[in-house]
């Protein structure tokens, strides 16, 4: 209701406009806080909204041009209509596309579900089983009953089937159902995405297999096939032609615009890597790149920056996989190398960017470690243009436009195992930033493409980390025996980067030394290692300009045509309708 006015009558003028209010919350602010439980409340009505007014008029469109008199009319459903499940948040469009074939176009429930299963496709994008998507049976019955029932019947015609193939394996049964009893009973909406999709894909090859082999292994012993792979891509239109026009001209002018259309055709600079003309214009970009990025993080933050020293970048979604926290150790390790006076060191700027989820309190706390430690160094004279620390306030697409084409540097260090894909590497290598990385996600893959030469892989690998763990992970170890790991993590803890706060980051230290879940100390070392190459490397510019020139040519695998062609191809099972042109009639 717009306006209550018995309530306006009374005098409760809050209460004359709550209704309205409380319907347009649902559209004010995507997937607020959820860490309450109004917040979790509005998270599901939001995901509900979205997903049935989409499926609604997915409905309404196909019923405008196909005329359904009988039941079997509706068999050609799944060859006109296609839904791919982008991570577990619209998974609920399983129960409400059964809701909408059996409950208001009053199909039978088998028919039905026969046509839900051949529409519906589903994209995993993370291999913590924390991060899958789940709701309080509670909750999810008090706000949508009628979608709890579906489910429940999904549920049961599923764990029947269950049964029938592997007879008496009760752990199996509890362990795939859709209904969580262990953990007080609760909706796994990745379960119900995974039983009500004919297909299931991962976003990099290590993703897709370790999906068969830990989060979904059992589905993939009672759905043998339904498991594949398509790798992320990324749209060159915008991440190279639009954010990096100094690259695009030049690359043009040597190879012709071909490669605008179609990414694989930037594989004929290749051969331009050897030519020195080609380096010198290629290095001359960047430089411009670099010089727009510095004068935006100047306007912004007050730092200036020296445009000669390694742009070392790493924005992302900030979160303890993804190992923020890793950078900074070695940047105060940088730190107190310089203060040393350590000989050689390349001048560096470090630039951090990205957001924490509302209610992601370490993230937050991360963050804050991070500015901390810009202050400290940035103002220390002794340290100069020799390091710089920058963290990029309000991180989003537009500044990601200027933030890849001056990168020279691309951090990509997650753990091994946990990121799913990623799609900044693919952006950052595509502009000509050198990855260092783990073997995680699609770092995998841009290895293969660009060549074991011209990446800088660290760390533990994913077998490696499960070893690692099933051992007994002792970090206190790590911090022992290295002198450096060790004068870091106690500065962190002294307050040496929160003097007015000493305590402020004991939390921070305290979790890497008795638990570090994402290895930080055991990859340490290694990581240490590789960026003194990156140093090195990055003293010889012919040599890093040839590197990043092969890296931009071998990016045409992550093109988002191809992904998209995947997707067309093997999962839709579709195919291009191309029109001929028609010909130009000749003038009289």
């Amino acid at each position: 209701r717009e306006f209550d006015l018995r309530h306006f009558n009374d005098g409760n003028y809050e209460k004359a406009v709550e209704e309205r209010n409380a319907t347009e919350n649902i559209s004010k602010v995507l997937y607020p806080n959820d860490t309450s439980v109004l917040g979790k409340e509005l998270r599901l009505k939001q995901q509900y909204f979205f997903v049935s007014a989409s499926i609604q008029d997915i409905l309404r469109r196909f019923l405008s041009t196909h005329e359904m008199k009988t039941q079997s009319d509706w068999k050609i459903l799944p060859e006109k209509i296609a839904i791919q499940l982008n991570d577990t948040h619209p998974s609920i469009g399983v129960a409400e596309m059964m809701y909408q074939l059996v409950d208001v176009h009053q199909l039978p429930w088998a028919f039905a579900w026969e046509l839900v299963v051949k529409i519906f496709a589903y994209t995993n994008h993370t291999l913590m089983p924390e991060a899958l998507e789940t709701w309080t049976v509670d909750l999810f019955g008090r706000l949508l009953p009628r979608h709890l029932e579906i489910i429940y019947q999904i549920n049961h015609e599923f764990l029947h089937m269950v049964n029938h193939h592997f007879p008496g394996d009760a752990e199996l049964l509890r362990r795939v159902s859709i209904i969580d009893e262990d953990h007080g009973r609760r909706v796994r909406m990745a379960h119900l995405a995974v039983v009500g999709s004919h297909t299931v894909n991962g976003v990099a090859a290590l993703h897709s297999e370790l999906l068969k082999s830990t989060l979904f292994a059992d589905f993939d012993r009672i759905f043998p096939g339904k498991m594949t792979n398509v790798t992320n891509g990324i749209t060159p239109r915008r991440w190279l032609n639009q954010a990096n026009p100094g690259l695009t001209a030049l690359i043009e002018k040597a190879i012709g615009p071909g490669f605008k259309k179609d990414l694989t055709q930037i594989k004929k600079i290749t051969l331009l890597a050897d030519d020195a003309d080609f380096r010198k214009a290629f290095a001359q970009v960047k430089l411009a790149n670099k010089q727009r990025l510095a004068a935006k993080i100047e306007a912004k933050t007050g730092v200036k920056l020296n445009v000669n020293s390694l742009f070392d970048v790493q924005i992302k979604r900030i979160h303890e996989y993804k190992r923020q926290l890793l950078n900074v150790l070695h940047v105060i390790t940088l730190y107190n190398r310089i203060r040393r006076g350590d000989k050689d060191i390349t001048p560096r700027t470090v630039i951090f960017g990205g957001k924490a989820a509302p209610g992601y309190w370490m993230a937050k706390h991360i963050i804050r470690l991070i500015n901390d430690v810009a202050t400290i160094v940035n103002e220390d004279v002794a340290v100069g243009d020799q390091l710089k620390v920058v963290f990029y306030p309000n991180y989003e697409v537009s500044a990601a436009e200027i933030l890849f084409p001056g990168s020279d540097l691309s951090e990509q260090i997650s753990t091994a195992g946990t990121e799913a894909s990623g799609t900044g590497n693919m952006k950052m290598a595509l502009n000509g930033a050198l990855t260092i990385g783990t073997l995680d996600g699609a770092n995998v893959e841009i290895k293969e493409e660009v060549g074991d030469e011209n990446i800088f892989i660290f760390g533990l690998t994913t077998p490696q980390v499960a070893e690692v763990k099933a051992n007994g992970y002792k970090p206190r170890d790590y911090y022992n025996s290295n002198s450096e790991l060790k004068q870091v993590l106690d500065m962190i803890a002294e307050g040496y980067f929160s003097i007015d706060e000493p305590a402020r980051y004991q939390v921070i230290v305290d979790n890497l030394l008795n638990n570090d879940q994402y290895l930080l100390l055991a990859d340490y070392a290694s990581y240490i290692e590789a960026q003194e190459r990156v140093g090195k490397l990055y003293q010889h510019q012919d040599d890093w300009t040839r590197m990043s020139i092969l890296n931009v040519a071998n990016m045409a695998k992550f093109s988002s045509d191809r992904a998209i062609g995947d997707y067309a191809k093997n999962i839709w099972h579709v195919s291009p309708n191309i029109k001929p042109k028609q010909k130009q009639s000749k003038a009289v």
